[in-house]
């Protein structure tokens, strides 16, 4: 690899080396503080790390390594690089590039620097970007090293070979290898900021602007709302999971005492529960698994308990208690341990990371832990929301868009009915009885009118799936197990076909969204960021059906 890699130690030879670019790579190493130097993946963490170099690049090939804060070798005046650091990533007029900008801007927020736009972040183009036809790449396809050999034919160091054991701060700050390692990461970001605009402007121009306008800026975000992390009760969890601990043993003792020596495991899914079911009970196989085996999910042990209501009375208990078994299970293992094992013990929070671009829809991804979902209060008895706790002297301030997505669904469809009913502040939920049912609006507000709250269950079962393209078995199942109300097939084909004749507009343009997906081979958002189906051409039915309701799904939530 030839490059032009060097290790500057004063303000005054950065600036020589950027000169008057406007357009320039960095890239932060770092290493754990001294409390922490044991801890797994701790030169991560901004509260348990610090910065030990930096690099820039503004021309391939060549880059400077700034060593800050190395135990070997000579540092850079670390007060006055930091002025100069802050002036830089708050200067609007430079575009400032790195792979991974979320990690680089959870570092500066942690030394008080907020990045300012413009920023490019490479791994968000690479996400953009296609690897081949039809096919984006994901978020484990894009890291630095990988693209480097896949675009460049290049084989960059992996960091384990270059510390040899060692934290990057153990390392001679003017050895070669230590200043090649620094320089190549802003180098090589440098190198595919070009190289993916080059393929944006031949092939996807809108891509270009939803990386350098949306999706870069958002990553500085939420970076910082990773380092500012979510403050919790750690007395309340651990209360709540004793208490969810002596709840769990009671209900094993309960179906223990019901089926004997049985090893049911952490959530009543053991085969040798399954034996049990199927074989010693000889209960009917109701559902399956996609390998044709017997299923021992949510939805079989709902169907077992009906099936047992009417048939086997004398066991209809027993699902009860493994529903409510898998109940406590799933708010211990992921609201209580979950955050449990992610509580930095520093900061008192748990710290999730967010990805904006990591789903098909579009939609943000919480992970480590996932606090994005809540359990329904109905379906929560620990209080969950209440883990979350206003640091002193603050509140927390929860917002929620209205029908967010029937707004967004309205607006493209341009169905008549819907948007008079939203420029009246009207009920959409009513709306909707309205149509399905055939009474009037009226009636279907009227909380003491006969079925009333039926309908309107299904009314908001119906309009939360209207524009994903709901099928009448699809309908049934979701009433049946999230509703709780029973439909059988005709009846809810009845309902979706009401709808459709009483919200022309959405039916039209549904039609025109698949027909549309089909011609061109994708969908995409307002913003154009495209998903492409291959299968919406498919002679598959259930690709077929798929891709469509892809089709649907990607304006809207995309």
């Amino acid at each position: 690899m030839n490059t032009e890699y060097k290790c500057v130690t004063t303000v005054d030879g950065i600036k020589d080396y950027i000169g008057g670019s406007r357009i320039v790579a960095f890239d932060f190493e770092t290493a754990p503080d001294d409390p922490y130097r044991e801890e797994d993946k701790a030169a991560l963490d901004p509260a348990k790390a610090h910065i030990v170099g930096c690099s820039f690049s503004v021309k391939e090939g060549t880059g400077v390594y700034v060593p800050i804060a190395h135990r070997v070798g000579t540092n850079i005046d670390e007060d006055a690089f930091f002025a100069f650091l802050t002036a830089f990533l708050m200067d609007k007029t430079a575009i400032k590039i790195a792979h991974n900008i979320a990690f680089e801007s959870s570092m500066a927020y942690a030394k008080g620097i907020v990045i300012q736009a413009s920023v490019y972040d490479t791994i968000c183009a690479s996400q953009m970007s296609l690897k081949s036809i039809y096919e984006f790449r994901k978020l484990n396809e894009s890291g630095l090293k990988r693209l480097a050999e896949e675009l460049f034919g290049e084989l960059l160091p992996s960091f384990s070979s270059v510390t040899d054991g060692k934290h990057f701060d153990e390392l001679d700050a003017q050895d070669e290898e230590t200043v090649s390692y620094g320089s190549a990461d802003s180098d090589f970001a440098l190198r595919l900021y070009h190289k993916f605009n080059d393929w944006f402007d031949r092939y996807l121009p809108k891509h270009r602007y939803i990386v350098e306008e949306i999706e870069s800026p958002t990553a500085v975000y939420l970076g910082i709302m990773k380092t500012n992390g979510i403050p919790v009760n750690l007395p309340l969890m651990q209360e709540r999971k004793a208490e969810a601990e002596n709840e769990m043993e009671r209900i094993r003792r309960e179906i223990e005492f019901i089926i004997g020596d049985v090893n049911i495991g952490a959530n009543c899914s053991t085969q040798a529960f399954k034996n049990y079911l199927y074989k010693d009970l000889g209960l009917p196989i109701l559902k399956t698994t996609e390998t044709n085996r017997e299923a021992a999910d949510d939805m079989t042990m709902t169907l077992l308990k009906e099936w047992c209501d009417e048939n086997r009375p004398d066991l209809s208990g027993l699902f009860t208690l493994v529903q409510e078994y898998r109940k406590w299970g799933k708010i211990k293992s992921t609201y209580i341990d979950g955050y449990l094992k992610y509580l930095n013990p520093v900061t008192g929070c748990i710290h999730p990371e967010l990805f904006a671009l990591s789903t098909d829809t579009g939609r943000m991804n919480c992970r480590n832990p996932n606090a994005q979902n809540m359990p329904r209060k109905t379906n929560d008895p620990i209080g969950v929301r209440n883990f979350i706790k206003a640091p002193e002297g603050c509140l927390i301030l929860s917002l929620d868009f209205s029908q967010i997505e029937l707004r967004v669904g309205a607006f493209y469809c341009r169905d008549e009915r819907m948007l008079d009913t939203y420029r009246k502040n009207g009920d959409i939920h009513a709306a909707t009885t309205s149509v399905i049912f055939g009474v009037s609006y009226e009636e279907a507000q009227d909380k003491h009118s006969e079925n009333y709250k039926e309908h309107r269950t299904i009314a908001k079962n119906v309009n939360f799936g209207t524009f994903y393209g709901l099928f009448p078995r699809g309908l049934q199942k979701t009433l049946k197990f999230k509703a709780g109300v029973e439909k059988s097939v005709s009846e809810c084909e009845e309902i979706l076909f009401n709808l459709k004749h009483g919200y022309k507009g959405l039916t039209a343009w549904q039609e025109e969204t698949k027909v549309d997906a089909a011609r061109r081979m994708y969908s995409e958002t307002w913003l154009a960021r495209r998903r492409y189906l291959p299968g919406i051409t498919s002679d598959n039915w259930g690709q077929k059906s798929f891709a469509e309701r892809c089709a649907l799904n990607t304006p809207i939530q995309g």
